[in-house]
Protein backbone atom coordinates (compact mmCIF):
# COMPACT_ATOMS: atom_id res chain seq x y z
CA UNK A 1 0.00 0.00 0.00
CA UNK A 2 0.96 3.36 -0.66
CA UNK A 3 1.72 6.20 1.72
CA UNK A 4 1.26 9.93 1.38
CA UNK A 5 1.85 12.62 3.90
CA UNK A 6 0.02 15.57 3.46
CA UNK A 7 -0.02 18.85 4.95
CA UNK A 8 -3.15 21.25 5.78
CA UNK A 9 -1.54 24.98 6.35
CA UNK A 10 -3.43 28.51 6.51
CA UNK A 11 -4.24 31.01 8.99
CA UNK A 12 -5.91 30.74 11.83
CA UNK A 13 -9.22 30.01 12.23
CA UNK A 14 -9.55 29.22 8.28
CA UNK A 15 -11.05 25.81 8.73
CA UNK A 16 -8.39 23.22 8.39
CA UNK A 17 -9.35 20.81 11.23
CA UNK A 18 -13.24 21.07 10.21
CA UNK A 19 -11.91 20.35 6.56
CA UNK A 20 -9.82 17.48 7.78
CA UNK A 21 -12.63 15.71 10.04
CA UNK A 22 -15.63 16.42 7.21
CA UNK A 23 -13.15 14.27 4.99
CA UNK A 24 -11.77 11.76 7.69
CA UNK A 25 -15.37 11.20 9.78
CA UNK A 26 -17.91 13.21 7.76
CA UNK A 27 -18.84 15.63 10.55
CA UNK A 28 -19.00 18.73 11.53
CA UNK A 29 -18.91 20.72 14.69
CA UNK A 30 -19.60 24.53 15.20
CA UNK A 31 -17.51 24.38 18.43
CA UNK A 32 -14.05 25.89 17.46
CA UNK A 33 -10.75 24.42 18.92
CA UNK A 34 -7.29 26.09 18.73
CA UNK A 35 -4.95 22.98 16.92
CA UNK A 36 -1.60 23.55 19.21
CA UNK A 37 1.45 21.87 17.14
CA UNK A 38 -0.10 19.46 14.70
CA UNK A 39 -2.94 17.04 14.79
CA UNK A 40 -2.67 13.97 12.76
CA UNK A 41 -5.34 11.90 10.74
CA UNK A 42 -5.41 9.02 8.25
CA UNK A 43 -7.66 8.06 5.98
CA UNK A 44 -7.66 5.37 3.06
CA UNK A 45 -8.59 6.26 -0.35
CA UNK A 46 -8.97 4.23 -3.57
CA UNK A 47 -7.33 6.49 -6.69
CA UNK A 48 -8.26 3.69 -9.76
CA UNK A 49 -6.83 0.65 -8.60
CA UNK A 50 -4.05 2.30 -6.04
CA UNK A 51 -4.69 2.13 -2.29
CA UNK A 52 -3.65 5.22 -0.62
CA UNK A 53 -3.37 5.93 2.90
CA UNK A 54 -3.36 9.36 3.30
CA UNK A 55 -1.13 10.53 6.43
CA UNK A 56 -3.30 14.19 7.21
CA UNK A 57 -0.96 16.86 8.79
CA UNK A 58 -2.88 19.87 10.42
CA UNK A 59 -0.87 22.24 11.33
CA UNK A 60 -1.48 24.78 14.03
CA UNK A 61 -2.82 28.41 12.23
CA UNK A 62 -0.01 31.23 11.40
CA UNK A 63 -0.58 33.92 12.67
CA UNK A 64 1.72 37.10 14.09
CA UNK A 65 2.51 34.91 17.18
CA UNK A 66 3.12 31.75 15.76
CA UNK A 67 5.34 30.38 12.87
CA UNK A 68 4.67 27.54 10.77
CA UNK A 69 7.95 24.89 11.96
CA UNK A 70 8.85 23.76 8.62
CA UNK A 71 10.34 20.81 10.56
CA UNK A 72 6.83 19.68 10.01
CA UNK A 73 6.74 19.71 6.42
CA UNK A 74 9.62 17.48 5.91
CA UNK A 75 7.89 14.61 4.07
CA UNK A 76 4.99 16.07 2.57
CA UNK A 77 4.02 14.61 -0.51
CA UNK A 78 1.97 17.51 -1.14
CA UNK A 79 -0.22 20.15 0.75
CA UNK A 80 -3.61 22.60 1.19
CA UNK A 81 -3.90 25.95 1.86
CA UNK A 82 -6.81 26.64 3.46
CA UNK A 83 -8.25 30.27 3.08
CA UNK A 84 -11.47 31.90 4.09
CA UNK A 85 -13.76 33.66 1.92
CA UNK A 86 -14.80 35.60 4.63
CA UNK A 87 -11.52 37.86 5.68
CA UNK A 88 -9.32 38.74 2.53
CA UNK A 89 -5.89 38.89 4.68
CA UNK A 90 -6.42 35.05 5.33
CA UNK A 91 -5.33 34.81 1.22
CA UNK A 92 -2.24 36.94 2.16
CA UNK A 93 -1.03 34.78 5.05
CA UNK A 94 -1.13 31.77 2.20
CA UNK A 95 0.83 33.83 -0.21
CA UNK A 96 3.53 33.99 2.73
CA UNK A 97 2.89 30.68 3.61
CA UNK A 98 4.12 29.52 0.00
CA UNK A 99 6.88 31.34 -0.51
CA UNK A 100 7.61 29.69 3.07
CA UNK A 101 6.84 26.32 2.02
CA UNK A 102 8.35 26.32 -1.64
CA UNK A 103 11.78 27.49 0.34
CA UNK A 104 11.07 23.83 2.61
CA UNK A 105 10.24 21.53 0.45
CA UNK A 106 10.35 22.68 -2.65
CA UNK A 107 8.01 22.53 -5.48
CA UNK A 108 5.59 19.45 -4.58
CA UNK A 109 1.75 19.75 -5.82
CA UNK A 110 -0.33 22.04 -4.19
CA UNK A 111 -4.36 23.33 -3.96
CA UNK A 112 -5.58 26.38 -2.69
CA UNK A 113 -9.20 25.61 -1.29
CA UNK A 114 -11.19 29.01 -0.61
CA UNK A 115 -13.34 27.96 2.22
CA UNK A 116 -16.59 28.87 3.74
CA UNK A 117 -18.66 28.56 0.47
CA UNK A 118 -21.74 27.84 2.19
CA UNK A 119 -21.66 31.40 3.50
CA UNK A 120 -20.34 33.29 0.03
CA UNK A 121 -22.36 36.21 0.92
CA UNK A 122 -20.11 37.20 3.72
CA UNK A 123 -16.99 36.56 1.09
CA UNK A 124 -14.61 39.18 1.29
CA UNK A 125 -12.60 37.81 -1.25
CA UNK A 126 -13.56 37.52 -4.78
CA UNK A 127 -12.16 34.39 -6.06
CA UNK A 128 -10.20 35.47 -8.64
CA UNK A 129 -7.98 37.13 -6.60
CA UNK A 130 -6.59 33.87 -5.92
CA UNK A 131 -5.66 33.29 -9.40
CA UNK A 132 -1.72 34.03 -9.05
CA UNK A 133 -2.04 30.43 -7.58
CA UNK A 134 -2.90 29.09 -10.37
CA UNK A 135 0.45 30.32 -11.58
CA UNK A 136 2.27 28.08 -9.59
CA UNK A 137 0.15 24.86 -10.82
CA UNK A 138 -1.75 24.96 -7.35
CA UNK A 139 -5.59 23.65 -8.08
CA UNK A 140 -8.26 26.17 -6.62
CA UNK A 141 -11.13 24.95 -5.20
CA UNK A 142 -14.20 26.44 -2.97
CA UNK A 143 -14.81 24.18 -0.64
CA UNK A 144 -17.03 23.97 2.25
CA UNK A 145 -16.14 21.96 5.46
CA UNK A 146 -19.74 22.45 7.00
CA UNK A 147 -22.02 21.17 4.61
CA UNK A 148 -19.10 18.83 3.02
CA UNK A 149 -18.91 20.83 -0.65
CA UNK A 150 -15.88 19.88 -2.90
CA UNK A 151 -14.04 18.50 0.45
CA UNK A 152 -13.97 14.60 -0.53
CA UNK A 153 -13.04 16.25 -4.70
CA UNK A 154 -10.52 18.15 -2.87
CA UNK A 155 -8.96 15.33 -1.27
CA UNK A 156 -8.75 13.19 -4.05
CA UNK A 157 -7.35 15.72 -6.83
CA UNK A 158 -4.31 15.85 -4.50
CA UNK A 159 -4.02 12.74 -4.32
CA UNK A 160 -4.26 12.11 -7.77
CA UNK A 161 -1.49 15.01 -8.34
CA UNK A 162 0.72 13.47 -5.54
CA UNK A 163 0.78 10.26 -7.57
CA UNK A 164 1.64 11.74 -11.04
CA UNK A 165 4.83 12.90 -9.14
Amino acid sequence: MIQKKICMLGGFAVGKTSLVQQFVKGIFSDKYFTTVGVKIDKKLVRVGEKEVNLVLWDLHGEDDFQQVRMSYLRGASGYFLVVDGTRRESLDCARALQVRIEEALGIVPCMLLLNKADIMDEWELDPGEAADFMEKDCTLLQTSAKTGQGVEEAFLILTEKVLEE
